[in-house]
């Protein structure tokens, strides 16, 4: 028995100076490294575009624009669907640099010039175009906003901070671009409005899209590419309701995740690291890392104590159900603003978005695997 206690205490030992380690690497920001940081994606990634574009398009303001989201670290809604911080904000914080602000603006009521970096991801955009979609039945109900969108706007940007092509590439040069989160929205209309083999069909497109833009932004000049993968959606309390009463067989018994749903996501992991290893192939000088998010966030479901987590399958802000999640009432739509005593407990936020704890853990992962991979050097 004293055997096995000092084991079980010499693992313990292990993981707190494993997560120590982590936290240290992210709180102690990384300076000239990155003059810039600009980010495409949807809304595991936008600080506010979708809630700027429909205060510019229309008067129906989107979830992100009501409490509680915000709560834990902004305080007040910031045009996130998150109750604090994303990874896209713990990495800037990291490197040194401010807040991604949302690309959109109401203030003239156009694209505003950047200067540390910008946010182009929207959320709800998809990677392919919207047309293309919907000639093959799938309606984005959210924006017609796609990767290629996002992209034309950073390139109608691009020359407000360059006098030339070459300060332009000297930029490019000197920042991390950060390629996704993108292919979620693609693959949940298809799994609403099709069916899992349908959606299964759109994977390639998906993947050959996003290593489109990302040799476009090279052809421009870009040198870093942080390009995250999919997440485990089969733990998302999301689509856990929305396919809630599958056979027992469907669910693994470890974590209580839907395991075709997982081995999906895994698939389209796989096809984008085979894309991304092609890139760097053809572009040896060029710096391209894959961030995990599937392997990192599966931790969490494993062994979610160890992270500080007491509810990992259940949203913080959500009402009913075993998963707390109903799509027809969204966080922070009236009337559900309020949310659980402690979101830091929680891995979800709202049933889709992860909380500002797990975004800290997924950062600190990254932002390790992204300093390990790069040598930081001036330009």
């Amino acid at each position: 028995m004293a055997t096995c206690s000092s084991c079980w205490v010499l693992k313990q030992c292990l993981i707190v100076g494993f997560l120590f380690v982590i936290i240290v690497s992210i709180i102690q920001p990384v300076n000239g490294c990155f003059t810039s940081i600009f980010s495409f994606g949807d809304s595991l990634t936008d600080t506010g575009n979708l809630l700027e574009i429909s205060l510019l398009e229309s008067n129906k303001l989107p979830p992100s624009a009501f409490p509680p989201n915000g709560r834990t670290f902004f305080h007040h809604p910031s045009g996130r669907r998150c109750d604090g911080r994303l990874v896209i904000d713990f990495l800037a914080e990291a490197l040194g640099i401010p807040f991604l602000q949302p690309s959109y603006t109401t203030k003239v009521g156009r694209l505003q010039k950047f200067q540390k970096g910008k946010n182009f991801a929207v959320a709800g955009a998809t990677a392919l175009n919207s047309s293309f979609l919907q000639e093959n039945g799938i309606y984005n109900r959210s924006t017609n906003i796609s990767l290629g969108d996002e992209l034309n706007s950073f390139k109608h940007l691009l020359p407000s901070l360059c006098s030339s092509s070459a300060d332009c590439k000297k930029l490019l040069r000197n920042s991390l671009i950060v390629m996704g989160v993108i292919g979620g929205n693609d693959y949940s209309h298809a799994f609403r409005e099709k069916n899992n083999e349908a959606a299964r069909k759109f994977v390639p497109l998906v993947v050959h899209t996003i290593a489109s833009a990302i040799h476009e932004l090279i052809e421009l000049g870009a040198m870093t590419f942080l390009v995250p993968g999919n997440f485990p959606i089969g733990c998302s309390p999301e689509l856990l309701t929305n396919y809630q009463g599958s056979n027992k067989d469907k669910y693994d018994p470890l974590t209580g995740c839907l395991t075709w749903l997982n081995q999906f996501s895994q698939h389209h992991n796989e096809l984008l690291r085979t894309e991304l290893e092609k890139l760097r192939n053809r572009h040896p000088d060029i710096n391209i890392v894959y961030a995990d998010y599937y392997n990192i966030a599966m931790r969490f479901y494993h062994s979610p104590k160890q992270f500080g987590f007491k509810e990992n399958l259940k949203a913080c802000c959500g009402i009913g159900g075993l998963y707390n999640y109903n799509s027809s009432r969204s966080c922070g739509y009236p009337p559900l603003k309020s949310s659980c005593n402690d979101p830091s407990s929680y891995i979800s936020w709202d049933g889709i978005h992860y909380t500002e704890a797990a975004n800290k853990w997924l950062a600190n992962v990254v932002f390790e695997d992204l300093v390990k991979s790069i040598t930081c050097v001036s330009h």
